[in-house]
């Protein structure tokens, strides 16, 4: 049996963390959340995620210099970013900064849970199954 995939949800509005905790959990992620960002990045400081899925704009650290910090921390993370906030421009510097997507608020649940089900698939070495 595959190890759970390990995921780390920041995002400063609670109600962001409540749906998307149960619903990851119903998919078999092993999940945690924050609304505070500077203890999401201790967190991140002390523990391996897999996936990252973290809101832009909060309080500093916002979620680009959350990016930053997976990827010189821990490159093999996969980082989601989510934002009320969409423009070109922020998608642009996300996914250059290294995000595996950029995803604007509001979104479908079922949307995130077949992403995170894709990368988790790729993180196991899997492809996707046929359609």
């Amino acid at each position: 049996m595959d190890d759970p995939i390990e995921v780390l949800v920041i995002d400063d509005e609670q109600i962001v963390c409540e749906r998307l905790q149960p619903m990851l959990e119903k998919s078999g992620f092993l999940v945690e959340t924050f609304t505070d960002s500077q203890a999401a990045m201790a967190r991140l400081a002390e523990k391996k995620f897999d996936i990252l899925i973290t809101d832009l704009k909060m309080a500093p650290p916002d979620g680009t210099q959350l990016l930053d910090y997976a990827r010189e921390h821990a490159p093999e993370m996969r980082v989601v970013v989510i934002t009320g906030f969409a423009t070109a421009e922020t998608a642009r510097q996300a996914m250059k900064g290294g995000a595996v997507d950029f995803i604007a608020k509001p979104f479908r649940l079922s949307y995130l849970r077949d992403l995170m089900l894709k990368i988790a698939s790729e993180i196991r070495g899997r492809s996707e199954p046929a359609s």
